[in-house]
Formats: C-alpha cells, structure tokens, sequence
C-alpha cells in the first residue's frame, strides 16, 4: 500500500506521509490552522476543538489534530462556520477566567490572549458559577487552577515526553484541576516543561512570579552548559535597577525540544570579576612558569585549541582525564568502526524502535538522552533494555526490560550482547573467531547476565527496524575501555544498531578533538582553568585570577549529535579571558570567536566564521543551530582482545551519581536547585555498612577519604550507594564504581 496520501487544503495541493494528520500537514504547507491544546512533540491532547475543520463529504466538523487525510479528499480549514464553531469556543475558554492579565506572568505572551483577541470575542454569552480555588505551591512551581484552561499540554509533555508522569487531571467537569499523581505535593524531576507548555498562566516558576513582564525581557539564544545533549534555550535578560543586566529566566522552543531542570532554573552561575592588572600579571608568569595546564570539559572550543596552542607554545603539558579517556576510547572505537564519530543521535533515539543502553544511569547523568528513550517509548512503542548494576526508578516507566550486571563486568556483558546479536551475521573471520572463543558460561555466571535475558530481548527486537545502542560514560574510565568501545564498534558494523556514546561534560566531544591531551600526574607547577592548581584561572570561588561562565563567553561547543553549537553573551563579565592570556603569551587574535574558523577540518570542523552560525529551530522542528561535523575516514586496524577475567566487586561499594538536577561545580551555584550531598542507600547497604540514616560517616576510596551524611532511600536496592560529585569529589581518572570502607563518625 502506498505510503502518500494526495488531497487538497482550501484548493492546495498537498502530500501527507503515511500516519500524518491534516493539522501536521497543513504546518508543513504553512497553511494556518489555530489550536490551544495541540504541541508537536507528544500525541494529540484532542481538548480544545479549536483545530477543526470541514472535510468534504463529511458530516459535522473533523479535528484536524489527530485526523488523518484520506486520497483525494478536500479540507476546509476556514469559513463563516468554521469562525463561528472557534468564536464559541474561546468564549467558552474565557467563562470566569480571571482578568488579571495586568498582574499575570503570561500576559503578552498568553495564547488565551492572543486567541481572544483573533477571534474578537469583546462581549461574553456564557456563564458559569465562580468557585473559589486554591492556588498549590509545589515549590519551585506555582498552580493556579483559576487559570487553567484543561488543555492537558501539561499532563502529556510530562508523561510522553520527561518520563515523570507526575500530573494527572482531575476530572470534575468545570471544577476539573491538575493534580500531583499519586501523591499529595508534587514528586517530580522538576523539568519545568509544564510551565513551558502552558498556555496561559496557571502553571508558573515561583521564583520568577511578577518580576517581569514578558515584554520587558531581552532574548539571547544560546545552547545549554550543563550537559552533553546541548539543548536549545533562551537566556531572558532584563537591565536592573543598578544598571545590570540579569537572567530572570530561561525558555526553550517547547513545541519540538525540551530541557531538564538545571537548563530551566540553573541559568545562576555567571561570574562577577574586576579588571587588576596585578592579578593578570601574576596569571601571565604562571602560565610561562607552568609544566602544565590542568582544566575541565566546561570550556569552548575555541578555548580549548587555544590551550592546545599554548601547550605546543610553551611546551608543557595538557591535563583533563574527562576528555583523555573519551578521546582514548573513541580512538578505539575509530580502529574498529573505520570512522571518527558514533553514527547515532538524540533524534535517532526518538525514532527508535529498539534501543540498548549500557554504562550509564541515564536519568542523571543525560536528561536528553532520557527524554529521547521517553519519546521513543510513548510515541514509537520502543523496546528499551536497561542493562547497569543499579536500578533506577526514573526509568520504570520507559525501560522494558532490565538487565542488572554486576559491577565491573561491562566488557562481558557487551561480549554477551555481540554474541547475541551477531547471531546469524555474517562478519569477518577474525569477528567470527573471537565470537567462537568466548566462556559464555564463565561470562554468564561472573556478570550475573544469563542465557535467557539475552534470548529475551532479541524476541522483543524481532520486528524492530530501527534500533540504538547507547553507551554511557561509566565506560570510560573502566580498565577494559578499549576493548569495550571495539566490541561496541562491531556492533554497529554489522548490525542494524545505530551507536550513540555518550559523552559526560558539555564540551567532552570537542576538547578530546581538539587537544593532544597528556595522562594528568602529580607534578607541581600546574595552572587550573575550573580545575585544581598550584595557580587557578576559573570562573567559580577561589580563583587567583576570575575567568567568564559559559552564559558570559561567545564560541562552540560540541554536543552528543556531533552538532557544532554556538553559545552567546547573555550576561557581560568585566573580567579577563583565555583570550587576553593567550595574546600576552604570544598568540594574537583580538576576539575568541576568531579561533572558530580555524578548528580543525581533520576532525570534522569547517572554516565556517561564528557570526555565520544559525541558532534556532525552523518551523517544523528542524535543528539549524550550528553544523553538524563532517565524517572523517579513519583507518580499522584495531583487533578485538580476549576478554580479561572479569572483576569482583564485594563489601560496600559507592557510585559515583549525581542526583537530580545537579551536574557540576556550575549547577551547585544554582540557588534554584536543591543541593543534595548525602551517600544514599539501600537497607541492605546501611546493614553492610553498619550505618543507619542520619549518620555522619567517612568514606575511603582510592586514596582519598571523604565525609557525608548518609540517607536512607527506600527505592534503592542492593549493596551499592550512591555518592554525588557535584560538590568537588568528581575523579574523571577513577571508574565510576568504586570498592569503600565506611566508618560512622562518633
């Protein structure tokens, strides 16, 4: 059967793929059709009605939101019925709404504004009793169900899109409310994407509650600087009374993309500095003393060829394990695959029907990457396995299957995985030989992965077409890494699996492109840029000399899709820069961003001038933000190793987890987000570890020793906890899963 359906919209033209609706194709044809309740991104909410529209031979009015055309047939999509049908209907909207738009945070941006006034509703026919409804504070969001029009925007987005399924609707005809789903307050990840949805102002962000009025804010489009899944926002400024520019909030283009919470309501972690030429001059000295550069991945690129530039200038050496190990893992995964970047994206995700995620607690660590799988799993039916050592409530509602492995036994699981599914492929004989060589039992039995799972998730795949492997940054630092990123490489050469790795930081992929990086050891006579030094160039507290945030510095990132992103100033920093550094050690280059056409073309980068580089998203969702990088050819000379005995790990072992929200140094400046630093834990881990909630303790780890409060978390289960690094404790060089000796503090 064919796949495009031909019909007419008001005597146009028209092709619709198999599976669209007249309203997506109208959009396509920019023929306008008005809704309240509809967003591209989740299934249609079918509660406005506003959409409709007259289909010939069709008694009474079609819904042109979840309708799908037929060959042949000719849509209306406005007449004097039509207008008037819409007209009723936003009277109806407006029975009792409160006229406080004067006071409201949505007015001049409120689609119940807009709509009443398209449809020039200036006298009302209907009536309804008021009622008196409470407003629910929770927390860091507002909701006012005298404002809420039920369009169920919000319950959609955060059930097909964030995964929370947090919000219900409480059906009540017009005494209908948002309520928190199975519980009395709101139990969320605080995304905010049901503020972003809303279309009037019922649901709000309380810290921005009547600062300012829509009008009043200037928009600076830039790209998210807390993870890899370099997501489009908006920084909204506005000039204060002292003259200053500040961020009073954050938006993001919530009909196509989505953002988690510390993208929303982490936007706080601009710098302040004055210009002392003392400071700088101590900094330059440092720098031509230095024997090496120790810095993070929450960089530019340009500031990260800039640092390469000054290694090879002043012949020293280049620190950052986050982006060493990325890069030393790519590499492998290049000698296999014969090719420099992984093949997958967060769109390839979305798409999927199939996907496969190892090594990563996803949630935490890449909201993107967990609102892809949500989409995939809502809108696509996807089959989605779960393969780590801990469980994760955040993922139960979107995970199928999962497939809990012992802690250190990443390289036979992913073993297991390509003997599973090379299955009947035909590879090369040297695949063939070691795929033939494995200890399958031995393997099965040591990384608790059996026999049955594995045939398990193959029925579930049996139909798929397009399906992802995902592989996730407790890889990276594993002393089998190498061989894991080759076994995940002949997965994608002879399967039907799309690849996605995943890297930690926002600009991980670009510094382990960019910098010929040395294994960090502890020499004296480092300089830190945002890392530890003997003399620290940073953007965060005690810094010898103040550096600019990311919200404050024009330049590229890299993203998780291989996307060259632009940042923008949102706010000025009166400080000194790399740059100005870097012109005083000999390079000369007035402006960073005239480092952007130089990134190099052998790892994917083109010439293209910052000022050239779009950032926004057209009409129909699609991503024209930056470029994506050019494929580079590599040469597939790497050879599959024996797999090594695999690893126990008994007693009490931490992982090192971010919580909720929280990321990095950057996120835990954030007033807006909650700071949770406690070791949480199952009761099996308390009685191992001899620890009960509340108690003061110490943990020992490598060579470090550290204190935390412990918390019991009832939806933990096991004899592994979980430890945050945000707060200062993160060792990129250190395998994420780490044996521990814990002692209560008396």
């Amino acid at each position: 059967m064919s796949k495009i359906i031909n019909f007419k919209i008001d005597g146009k033209d028209v092709i619709a793929q198999k599976g669209e609706t007249i309203l997506q194709v109208a959009r396509k044809n920019e023929i306008y059709i008005p809704t309240m309740c509809y967003i591209s991104k989740t299934s249609p909410c079918a509660s406005c009605r506003m959409c409709v529209v007259e289909a010939e031979g069709v008694d009474g009015f079609v819904l042109s939101c979840n309708t799908p055309p037929t060959e042949g047939i000719n849509i209306t999509t406005n007449n004097a019925e039509l207008e008037l049908e819409r007209t009723n209907i936003m009277k109806l909207y407006d029975v009792n709404h409160p006229l406080e738009c004067g006071v409201c945070d949505k007015s001049g941006e409120c689609d119940l504004q807009n709509k009443t006034l398209e449809f020039n509703v200036g006298q009302q026919n209907f009536s309804a009793r008021d009622q008196a409804r409470k407003i629910e504070d929770w927390g860091i969001i507002n909701y006012d169900p005298a404002l809420c029009i039920m369009c169920e925007k919000c319950t959609h987005v955060c059930n097909e899109v964030i995964g929370d399924d947090a919000i219900e609707v409480k059906f009540g005809g017009y005494g209908s409310t948002i309520i928190p789903k199975n519980a009395q307050t709101l139990d969320c990840t605080f995304c905010g994407e049901c503020i972003a949805v809303c279309p009037v102002g019922a649901l709000i962000s309380s810290d921005f509650k009547y600062t300012a009025n829509a009008w009043e804010l200037s928009r600076v489009p830039s790209t998210c600087a807390h993870c890899s899944a370099g997501c489009s926002l908006e920084y909204e400024t506005k000039n204060t009374s002292t003259g200053v520019d500040s961020i009073y909030r954050v938006k993001n283009n919530f009909e196509f993309t989505s953002l988690c919470g510390a993208g929303r309501f982490g936007f706080d972690f601009n710098n302040t500095a004055q210009k002392s030429q003392e400071d700088f001059d101590k900094a330059v000295q440092a720098l031509q003393n230095a024997s090496a550069i120790r810095f993070s991945s929450i960089i530019t690129n340009e500031e990260a060829y800039m640092l390469n530039l000054l290694k090879e200038k002043l012949n020293i050496k280049l620190f950052n394990e986050d982006a060493r190990l990325f890069a030393s893992f790519m590499k492998a995964y290049s000698s296999v695959s014969g090719k420099l970047h992984h093949s997958a994206s967060l769109d390839a995700i979305k798409q999927a029907d199939a996907v496969v995620i190892i090594g990563s607690r996803i949630a935490t660590d890449n909201p993107g990457v967990r609102y892809a799988l949500t989409s995939a799993s809502r809108r696509n039916g996807a089959k989605i396995v779960y393969a780590h050592p801990m469980e994760d409530a955040l993922m139960q509602n979107t995970a199928t299957q999962f497939m809990k492995y012992e802690a250190g036994s990443e390289e036979g699981v992913m073993a297991l995985l390509a003997n599973e599914l090379l299955k009947g492929v035909d590879v090369d004989e040297q695949t063939r030989a070691f795929l033939d060589n494995l200890d399958l039992g031995y393997l099965e039995a040591e990384s608790n992965v059996g026999d049955e799972e594995l045939s398990s998730m193959s029925k579930s795949f049996a139909r798929a077409q397009d399906k992802v492997l995902v592989l996730g940054s407790d890889l990276f630092a594993h002393q089998r890494a190498k061989n894991i990123a080759r076994l995940g490489a002949i997965i994608e050469k002879y399967t039907e699996f799309s690849l996605l790795i995943v890297p930690n930081e926002v600009n991980t992929l670009g510094v382990s492109l960019l910098c010929n990086l040395d294994t960090d050891e502890n020499i004296g006579n480092v300089v830190g840029y945002n890392a530890p030094g003997e003399f620290i160039l940073s953007s965060l507290e005690d810094a010898d000399l103040a550096m600019p945030a990311l919200n404050q510095q024009e330049g590229t990132v890299v993203s998780i899709d291989n996307r060259v992103l632009p940042l923008n100033v949102a706010l000025s920093f009166d400080g000194y820069n790399l740059n100005d550094l870097a012109n005083a050690l000999g390079l000369e280059k007035k402006y960073t961003i005239e480092y952007t056409a130089e990134l190099e073309k052998k790892f994917g980068f083109n010439a293209t001038e910052f000022d050239a580089l779009e950032n926004f998203l057209n009409t129909q969702g699609e991503d024209v933000r930056g470029y994506l990088l050019d494929e580079v050819a590599c040469e597939a000379d790497g050879v599959l190793e024996e797999i090594a005995d695999l690893p126990e790990f008994n007693g009490t072992v931490i992982y090192n987890s971010n919580p909720v929200l929280q990321f990095n140094a950057f996120t835990n400046r954030s007033e807006h987000i909650e700071r949770d630093t406690t070791l949480r834990g199952s009761a099996q881990f308390s009685a191992a570890a001899r620890i009960s909630d509340g108690d003061e303790i110490e943990i020992s780890f490598n060579s470090q020793t550290i204190k935390r409060v412990f918390k019991l978390d009832p939806e933990l289960k096991g004899t592994i906890a979980l430890n945050p690094t945000f707060d200062g404790v993160a060792d990129a060089s250190s395998y994420k899963f780490l044996k521990s000796k814990i002692m209560r503090v008396v």
